[in-house]
């Protein structure tokens, strides 16, 4: 069976780095998994082992007709619930089929090997979305996994639209060769845990991201004077100094606590 360029497709064939997956997604017999793009279902394998259900999405029609061959026994037993289509159009609040699989907010665990296309579209689903899960292990490539966790203590719009919702954490690279196809570039396993939308207890979420999308609307340029040319009204100078930010600093130096206090402060 053949992946399919035009969906992203690399299946991944090493059985450390899948066993890695349900590793550090910390599974046991209670756990309800949604597995996004399962291919030909070597992790589906080890999640149905380590979970007590799991459900997953696949966009692949013919993928989907050879997992229900190979899970049959598993499906029937109601610990596997197969779903055809995008996950970036599938409604986690509305899924029902019976009450086993209901997703809720915290109730569920997402292990993924996604396409690297969506990986923008496919973090904002699920982290900001109104159904959360408790957890996600997921296969990306190799450098945006440290841009998300910030390795080189630079700090942006994706690593900082990450950490307010859940912690990042690098947990280790896989090489190319061990997909089939080889992709162009390395990928890596990255868990984001404790998800929750906490952090927005006491800050508007809306006016959070566009202030922080003003500090970053020009690289090059200092945060005070990005932040200065958004919200000509307020005095931005004043408000980094009252938080002791030096106003030549830039915004991938500014800590996450930083960027909130600042926001609350001009939204006053």
């Amino acid at each position: 069976m053949r992946a399919k360029k035009s969906l992203g497709q690399n299946f991944l064939k090493a059985k450390k780095a899948l066993n890695d997956i349900a590793h550090v997604a910390e599974l046991n017999k209670k756990d309800l998994v949604l597995e996004v793009g399962p291919g030909k279902g070597a992790l589906t394998e080890i999640l149905l082992e380590k979970a007590g259900r799991v459900i997953t999405v696949e966009k692949d029609e013919v993928l989907v007709k050879f997992l229900e061959e190979k899970f049959a026994k598993e499906i029937s037993e109601e610990k596997l619930k197969l779903i055809t289509g995008d996950i970036l159009n599938f409604n986690l609040s509305n899924f029902t089929d019976f009450m086993d699989f209901k997703l809720s907010t915290g109730n569920f665990k997402v292990a993924a090997n996604i396409p690297y296309y969506i990986t923008g579209q496919f973090l904002r689903k699920f982290l900001s979305g109104k159904c959360q899960p408790s957890l996600m292990v997921l296969m990306l490539q190799k450098e945006v996994a440290k841009r998300i966790v910030a390795q080189d203590n630079k700090e942006s719009i994706l690593s900082l639209s990450v950490k307010v919702y859940g912690t990042p954490k690098y947990v280790d690279t896989v090489e190319a060769r061990y997909f089939s196809p080889a992709p162009k570039v390395d990928s890596a396993i990255l868990l984001i845990s404790q998800i929750s939308k906490d952090f927005f207890k006491d800050i508007s979420e809306e006016k959070f991201f566009e202030v922080m999308k003003a500090g970053f609307a020009h690289k090059r340029k200092q945060l005070s004077g990005n932040l200065k040319s958004h919200f000509k009204n307020k005095n931005v100078e004043i408000i980094l100094e009252k938080f002791g930010i030096d106003k030549k600093t830039r915004a991938e130096d500014i800590s996450l606590k930083n960027w909130a206090q600042i926001a609350n402060e001009i939204d006053q």
